[in-house]
Parts: structure tokens; C-alpha cells; sequence
């Protein structure tokens, strides 16, 4: 049986992968590495009042035309996230996909790519401190 956030997200999904976008403003896409990076360049994670932040994977193939194939799939999500936070960050998700899709593929990606899983990462964590910065002086105390 789906969970509550499950059946959201289908819903969001099918939404918003029904309605026609258009390509992310750029050049276009030739290697492996700029598929992430325009993927990337299209993330806007939730404010910060209504989610915390967290780590979210998203599995997603593509056709030729740079259109997205079948069903994009959760894959990870930081494991003390809420379900608010789960459902906003996965609405997220699709939504960067959709301002990303088709993606621009040249034609020499496009045949390499078709049909290929690509597990994207979107991180927004915050990160440790600089451990290469010296110590100030009340860390020394």
C-alpha cells in the first residue's frame, strides 16, 4: 500500500512531466558531466521555512529528443527528514526536472545517452567547517 507522500509525489510527478516545458536557458549538452551539471543548474531546493534542508537522488533516463523516459524514481533521501520535508524536496525534484526538460543533447549524447539511467544527487546540506583553516582563538582555549 503507497504511502500518503507516495501518492503525492505520482500526482506531483504526472503534473508536472504533462505539462510542456521548455529547455533550461544554456548551451548544449555533449558528456556525461554537463548532463549533471545542467540538471544541477535548474535545482532550487525549498526555503528553508517550509523544509529542512537535506540529500535527495533522483534516478531519471532520457529518449534521443532529451525528453525524459518512463518514471523518475526516488532513490535516497536523508534518513531524518520528515515527511513535509520528504514531500517538499520531492516536489523539488520534479520540478527542476521539468525546467531541465528536454534536455539539449547534442546528437552524439543523445545516442549515447538514450535510455541510460542517470542517478542525480541534490545536496543541500550544509557542509562542516574548513578544517584547513587555522583555529581561532576560542577553539584554542
Amino acid at each position: 500500500m503507497a504511502r500518503r507522500g507516495d501518492r503525492l509525489l505520482f500526482a506531483a510527478a504526472a503534473l508536472l512531466l504533462s505539462v510542456t516545458s521548455a529547455a533550461a536557458e544554456g548551451a548544449q549538452v555533449n558528456t556525461i558531466q554537463e548532463v549533471f551539471q545542467h540538471l544541477r543548474s535548474c535545482w532550487k531546493p525549498p526555503p528553508p521555512a517550509k523544509a529542512r534542508p537535506l540529500d535527495i537522488t533522483v534516478v531519471v533516463s532520457f529518449n534521443r529528443s532529451g525528453n525524459i523516459l518512463g518514471h523518475p524514481r526516488i532513490t535516497y533521501e536523508s534518513a531524518e527528514a520528515s515527511d513535509n520535508d520528504r514531500l517538499q524536496y520531492r516536489i523539488a525534484v520534479m520540478e527542476a526536472l521539468q525546467r531541465c526538460t528536454p534536455m539539449p543533447f547534442t546528437d552524439a549524447m543523445a545516442g549515447a545517452a538514450a535510455g541510460r539511467p542517470f542517478a542525480i544527487q541534490f545536496r543541500n546540506r550544509k557542509t562542516s567547517p574548513d578544517k584547513t583553516s587555522p583555529p581561532t582563538q576560542e577553539r584554542r582555549a
